[in-house]
């Protein structure tokens, strides 16, 4: 289960404990669980190896993890290009404004690709400050080749 559906089920149960009353306790609750699981994960974090965390900050489930509770080494540029880099096309990081949470992107060949909702899917573990999206197309090339022959002429 990914960051986001973990989310998603966790929103859903807030909401149907709002539907009875009880929202406030709810979200009391999360809080609390949310602060002892940061608190050990904080603990791991500083207790592993920095060979052995890098190699972790590539799974989309421990970075989305590490993100949450604010424990990521990395800053938000470097977490966006782990994200691309991630992708099975090649997506370039032309900018990223983190007022708003928008990032630039370009496809640097082209071709179909990978679908925006991949690049986004990325995005939202490695980096969920990321609030929108702009993916530009990479230049189409012409094929530039010799002519086809001369049709032969007749004597």
């Amino acid at each position: 289960m990914t960051a986001e559906q973990t989310g998603l089920r966790i929103q859903q149960a807030l909401d149907q404990l709002a539907e009875g009353g009880a929202q406030e306790a709810g979200e009391q609750l999360v809080r609390e669980l949310m602060a002892m699981y940061g608190d050990g994960l904080a603990r791991l974090v500083r207790a592993l190896p920095a060979a052995a965390l890098e190699r972790l900050l590539d799974d989309p489930a421990v970075a989305g993890l590490l993100v949450l509770h604010e424990l990521h080494p990395e800053d938000t540029a470097t977490r966006i290009r782990r994200a691309l880099a991630s992708l099975p096309e090649p997506v370039e990081l032309t900018g990223y404004d983190a007022a708003t949470g928008s990032v630039r992107l370009r496809r640097t060949r082209g071709g179909c690709g990978c679908a925006e909702q991949d690049v986004e899917a990325a995005l939202a573990c490695h980096a969920p400050e990321v609030a929108s999206v702009l993916l530009e197309q990479a230049p189409q090339l012409l094929q530039i080749g010799s002519r086809p022959p001369a049709p032969a002429q007749a004597r």
